[in-house]
């Protein structure tokens, strides 16, 4: 991997890292929450020895990913996710980049195929299905009892533990979201460093309540919003991997989601494989995806 990088959008200044900067084909690779571009760290030189060079941007409020201008509203919805990426691309000079991506960073990608149709030439989600943003959208009560920590950061208790005990509300969720054992203090301490910014705990709570309409959005991503509700059918040949023992999102959360895409599509269960696909199953996973790469 090269030396960390900054691409200056209109409000961000976005730290990436990069692999191959000679590749043929370009993949963007996303984080989730509460995780790093360390999470891609088995997975990039994989894509980079199949010829791509790999960008692994950290997400708005994760470091050293910093806001350009103090007045800026610390958002975290997801459609300033969507857009972020879609400034990313534009500064790089991105052309059709394969986008990958992992929870939050799922839906970033998804997002930014849903506000510029072409952006990519593929998109490849893990452990989320497509559609899913909707505050008015059917759950079952196993998927509400999952989601508990979604609604705890509405309250005052909540946000207290988000910016005073975030390390050990970040683990909380490790330890639960995947069967036992699967990863190291290092590994975690590493993911960690990202949680330090100073706008992470912001982020992090208003992404939550954003989605369940306990926020307001920035009037900035008004018209975003209202091109990502409901959601629109992408034409983007798209993957979706889910493991069949994510206890963070159901695997079931992801299935019938077919009507959502106008062309190819795929979805993959992972047996055994929790809610942190890319580092339980690396191997697997950098398979699936140039597998599905290769053709359109």
């Amino acid at each position: 991997m090269s030396d960390r990088k900054f691409a200056v959008t209109s409000r961000l200044e976005i730290a990436y890292g990069e692999w191959n900067p000679a590749g043929a084909r370009t993949a963007v690779l996303l984080h989730g929450w509460p995780d790093s571009p360390a999470c891609w760290n088995a997975i990039a030189p994989v894509l980079a020895d199949g010829g791509y060079r790999v960008l692994t941007p950290a997400l708005r409020g994760f470091g050293p990913t910093r806001f350009r201008d103090a007045e800026t509203p610390r958002s975290g919805q997801l459609s300033a996710l969507g857009r972020d990426l879609l400034e990313f691309i534009d500064v790089l000079g991105l052309e059709n980049p394969v986008l990958v991506g992992h929870d939050w960073g799922a839906r970033a990608a998804a997002n930014a195929c849903g506000l510029r149709k072409g952006v990519a030439s593929h998109l490849v989600m893990l452990s989320v299905g497509y559609g899913t943003n909707d505050p008015l959208q059917p759950i079952s009560l196993q998927q509400a009892r999952n989601y508990w920590y979604h609604w705890y950061m509405t309250t005052s208790r909540g946000e207290r533990v988000v910016r005073g005990e975030r390390n050990a509300f970040a683990r909380q969720m490790w330890d639960t979201w995947s069967p036992a054992g699967w990863y190291s203090d290092e590994t975690f301490d590493e993911a960690a460093k990202a949680f330090e910014s100073e706008d992470w705990a912001d982020i992090v709570l208003h992404s939550y309540r954003h989605r369940w309409g306990f926020a307001e959005g920035d009037p900035a991503y008004a018209n975003d919003e209202a091109r990502l509700h409901p959601a629109p059918r992408l034409a983007v040949p798209t993957l979706t991997l889910h493991g069949t023992a994510d206890t963070c999102n159901h695997p079931d959360s992801s299935k019938g989601r077919e009507s959502f895409f106008q062309g190819r599509y795929e979805r993959h269960l992972l047996e055994g494989v929790g809610h942190f696909p890319q580092r339980e199953a690396p191997a697997l996973v950098s398979e699936e995806i140039l597998r599905f790469c290769q053709t359109r």
